[in-house]
């Protein structure tokens, strides 16, 4: 039972943080800027946020979505990583979203819920 309240908490978190990030997108597309790219990128968070909010209700019905949330964090961070070395300039920011992806994505695999009995495999791998 604490893990479960540990992971509801771990999503309600990432859920208002990622959620967050409509504000940019709307002051971005406010002024926009056509080379920016960002407001795209960010929409996708925002949205996966909501769905997080969502699914800290009964986490265990939302298996796939947790995954979803874990594995695409470690990507983007994946992707921060390179970039972190081809641009000097911007690698302390870089690198601190490397590392915050990279605990968002290992607290939901850690805390994901376990597979039932006779339920298929999960992306999660627990």
């Amino acid at each position: 039972m604490r893990r479960e309240g540990a992971l509801k908490a771990v999503m309600v978190l990432v859920g208002l943080l990622f959620s967050a990030g409509v504000y940019p997108v709307v002051m971005s597309l406010w002024r926009w800027n056509e080379s920016e790219f960002a407001p795209m990128m960010l929409s996708l968070y925002v949205t996966l946020g909501v769905f997080l909010l969502l699914a800290a209700r009964n986490p265990t019905a939302n298996r796939s979505l947790i995954a979803f949330a874990a594995w695409s964090s470690f990507a983007h961070g994946a992707v921060m990583a390179v970039q972190a070395f081809q641009n000097a300039s911007e690698r302390g920011h870089l690198l601190f979203g490397v590392a915050l992806f990279g605990i968002i994505g290992v607290a939901l695999i850690v805390l994901a819920p376990t597979k039932q009995p006779g339920e298929r495999a999960s992306a999660a791998g627990a």
